[in-house]
């Protein structure tokens, strides 16, 4: 991606770790479109992982 696409949260918000994924698709979901899916995923300190499938209704 280019530099206007990165979506930076450490400078406002620091380390969130496993969280930094959500809050940067929060900040820049824009493009994703109704009836669309995605799939997030984040680790955490250790060998914590997670993923989250997302669906955006349709209002």
């Amino acid at each position: 991606p280019s530099p206007e696409e990165n979506v930076i949260i450490l400078d406002e918000y620091a380390n969130t770790s496993s969280a930094g994924s959500i809050i940067a698709f929060h900040l820049k979901n824009d493009g994703f479109e109704p009836g669309e899916v995605g799939l997030i995923c984040s680790f955490g300190a250790g060998y914590s992982a997670g993923t989250v499938f997302v669906r955006k209704r349709a209002d």
